[in-house]
């Protein structure tokens, strides 16, 4: 029998929870677990390790409970301390240590402010509101010491999230991160660079892609990390009106794109040492080197095939292939340009499309 997956709660939920334990804790109530329902409805019991009085009010400490979901925070320590504020200030949100502060617009919350999210805001303000006769005028600050380290492992820094990570949650419940959860998560860059005003935008499926972007010069602020999902981004940025889209990463991927793969892991789909083998053929290259292509490993290992035969045009046919495909998948909504490149970040080849955003960015690509 399957396990069912254990659901945990978000920093969200922590931080709201914390602003229950200390407004119990004025209250002359100190208490070992709090409940909270979640924006949907759930009900959640979250421990409480500790509670002390600072300075006008409270500090409570909450430990991060992912379930088992595989999140950063898990386990770490959330301090959310509140102070009484004068009458009719409303609740005020503060960033205190190792949380984030937004930079950028495009994201739920405007440039200058903490990075709590509108989800973990709404249960703060459900928490004071259930409290009969409380003014609701308090500070919120919350901190996680080890938030400055850990938002180096997520998508903060490209976000323009800068400090820390972010207070985060649609409901309060953590759920065991599903592939849609991960893909929707991958969204939010392309807000940002819209907001910041572009309209073209480099999509990369990983580091060799960024790579080449940055040294190369084009604007850290367009690019935009995919992962394996190429389609779900592309529907995303064709959405949201985005009008040229770069692909830009290394020949295994892209080459699936060529073939008609969306979603590139390599347990899902391939076909890339067979697109290279066919168009390859197509351009004359004999039986025997077909051959070696599907025989090879990877696409690194088939490439010498290629050089061997003169035939390294086949990475621009590949490459206008992918855009074609790419393209179609939106059903034209954007044009899309393709660049593959090697493991150790040289390009290969390129469609025509790619040269054209390339010429508009001032980036001279056939050089590289």
């Amino acid at each position: 029998m399957k396990k069912e997956m254990r659901s945990g709660y978000t920093t969200g939920a922590c931080m709201a929870a914390g602003v229950k334990a200390g407004l119990l804790f004025l209250a002359g109530e100190y208490c070992e677990s709090v409940v909270l329902t979640a924006l949907d409805g759930t009900p959640l019991a979250i421990p409480v390790k500790a509670v002390q009085a600072v300075e006008d009010g409270a500090r409570a400490e909450i430990i991060k409970d992912s379930g088992d979901d595989p999140d950063i925070t898990n386990g770490v320590s959330v301090f959310t301390t509140i102070r009484r504020l004068p009458l009719g200030s409303g609740i005020v949100f503060r960033a205190g240590a190792g949380i984030g502060r937004v930079t950028k617009p495009g994201l739920s919350v405007p440039p200058g402010e903490p990075s709590i999210n509108p989800g973990p805001r709404q249960l703060v303000r459900n928490v004071v509101a259930g409290f009969p006769g409380e003014s609701g005028d308090w500070e919120v600050e919350v901190s996680i010491p080890a938030g400055e380290t850990l938002a180096k492992r997520t998508l903060n820094p490209i976000l323009g999230v800068v400090g820390g990570i972010s207070i985060i949650g649609t409901t309060g419940v953590l759920r065991p991160m599903s592939e849609e959860g991960f893909k929707n998560s991958l969204v939010p860059q392309i807000d940002v660079a819209r907001a910041a005003g572009y309209d073209t935008l480099i999509f990369v499926p990983g580091k060799i892609g960024e790579n080449i972007a940055v040294a190369n010069g084009l604007p850290r602020e367009a690019v935009v990390q995919t992962s394996n999902f190429i389609g779900f981004m592309l529907e995303a940025a064709a959405e949201r009106k985005v009008r040229r889209v770069l692909l830009l990463g290394h020949l295994g991927k892209l080459a699936k794109v060529a073939a008609g793969v969306f979603y590139t892991h390599n347990r899902i789909g391939d076909g890339r040492l067979e697109a290279m083998a066919a168009y390859a053929a197509a351009e004359g290259l004999p039986p025997e080197g077909v051959r070696r292509i599907l025989d090879a490993t990877t696409t690194e290992d088939a490439m010498p095939v290629l050089e061997e035969a003169g035939l390294t045009r086949v990475y621009d046919i590949l490459s206008a292939r992918a855009s074609q495909r790419a393209e179609r998948y939106v059903f034209g909504d954007m044009k899309i340009g393709v660049v593959m490149a090697t493991l150790q970040g040289k390009i290969l080849g390129m469609d025509e499309n790619a040269r054209e955003i390339g010429r508009d960015f001032h980036w001279n690509i056939e050089s590289s």
